[in-house]
């Protein structure tokens, strides 16, 4: 074998190692992104959740009286836009 036939041998395993190395390195973005994706549904069912409990808190202090002025006319405020909200769902869905 010359040296020419020698080089192109080594860059053939080369090529074959970088390919190979390819392969396991897109198997591995792969699964990153699946964890990503999973790691960013579950912050985002966590915030859903605390944001609902944020409101059941409201609730109950509304309740109870225990909320301050500012707080209540907030309180106030943001029930007057969910009926608001009801209001033109039901005419929406009436048309």
């Amino acid at each position: 074998m010359n040296e020419t036939e020698v080089q192109l041998k080594r860059i053939q395993a080369k090529l074959q190692q970088l390919l190979k190395q390819h392969a396991v390195l897109q198997k591995e973005n792969n699964w990153l992104k699946d964890e990503l994706d999973a790691a960013k549904k579950e912050v985002f069912q966590q915030q859903e959740n605390m944001n609902t409990l944020k409101q059941q808190v409201d609730v109950l202090k509304y309740s109870n009286g225990e909320m301050g002025e500012a707080d209540r006319k907030e309180f106030e405020k943001r029930i007057n836009f969910y009926v608001k909200e009801i209001d033109r769902c039901i005419v929406m869905l009436s048309q």
